[in-house]
Parts: C-alpha cells; sequence; structure tokens
C-alpha cells in the first residue's frame, strides 16, 4: 500500500481523534468509517428524495402552513 502524508489543522486532528472507535484505530481507519457513512448516507438520500418526489406527485403533501395551524404554531 502506497502512502502520503497530510496536513491538518490542530483542530482537525483533535476531531479525528474524537472519533475514534478505541484508541488504537488509525486515521486512516476514522476516514475509511467516514467516508463510507457519507457514502451511505448519499444513497439513502437519493432515495428518501426519489420517495418524496414520489409523495408529492401523488398529491400526498401538506403545506407548511397549513401543518403549523394544524399543529398549533
Amino acid at each position: 500500500m502506497a502512502t502520503t502524508t497530510i496536513q491538518l489543522t490542530s483542530a482537525l486532528k483533535e476531531e479525528l481523534t474524537a472519533m475514534k472507535v478505541h484508541s488504537r484505530e488509525t486515521y486512516q481507519q476514522v476516514l475509511e468509517r467516514v467516508l463510507e457513512d457519507l457514502r451511505e448516507l448519499d444513497s439513502k438520500t437519493r432515495k428518501e428524495l426519489a420517495r418524496a418526489e414520489a409523495e408529492i406527485g401523488r398529491g400526498r403533501s401538506v403545506k407548511h402552513r397549513e401543518l403549523g395551524a394544524k399543529l398549533g404554531f
């Protein structure tokens, strides 16, 4: 495996350290986990948007004002 060095701010390094599941987890493993989560979220988001668009197309939506009135806002 090829390796490389990247520069991080101290604040970002602290954030990555805080994201470790265990103390021996490498930054590579943390970043791989984060990227996987982003890929999954992106896939889920696309599916949810498609579902929501279909619901709106079928007239199954409520206007913001109507929902606010119904909820007493």
